[in-house]
């Protein structure tokens, strides 16, 4: 009798813990996340809308589903803030967010801004869900190369 309640403790125990184990469903089914950071434009900084457009930052969508990102915000350290509008991001699909000023597609939106936000020596990017929480952040701090992968 003994015998039998040790071994079923042991499989019990056993079986907890494999499902302590097992991945959360958030990390089983990916994210939407900063994928890269192009902070620095090529050339000089002239403030034309090409150099604008040079700067920007790729959202990346890993999950098994479209995520519809309005009202998502995408900040720098000083608080430069894009709010997305209605705008869903294909499962497996990326999107660029550049600084300048342009027409927005699916693969790429546009700040239209007429100065630059990203800092070409550090800063941080945050991506916020549409009701506040922090679904990602990316940091860089470096003059020796103009982009970061997240």
């Amino acid at each position: 009798m003994l015998r039998t309640r040790t071994a079923a403790a042991a499989v019990t125990t056993a079986a907890f813990a494999g499902l302590l184990a097992l991945p959360a469903p958030a990390q089983a089914a990916g994210s939407v996340h900063l994928y890269k950071i192009y902070y620095d434009s090529p050339g000089t900084d002239s403030r034309t809308n090409a150099s604008l457009n040079g700067e920007y930052v790729i959202v990346r969508n890993t999950t098994t589903a479209a995520v519809n990102l309005r009202g998502w915000t995408l900040t720098d350290a000083s608080n430069h803030k894009y709010t997305f509008g209605n705008f869903t991001l294909g499962k497996g699909k990326t999107v660029t967010i550049r600084t300048g000023k342009g027409t927005n597609t699916a693969a790429n939106l546009y700040q239209q801004r007429a100065a630059y936000v990203w800092n070409n020596d550090r800063d941080t990017a945050t991506l916020k869900r549409s009701n506040g929480t922090r679904a990602d952040t990316c940091s860089y701090n470096s003059t020796r190369v103009d982009s970061v992968t997240c």
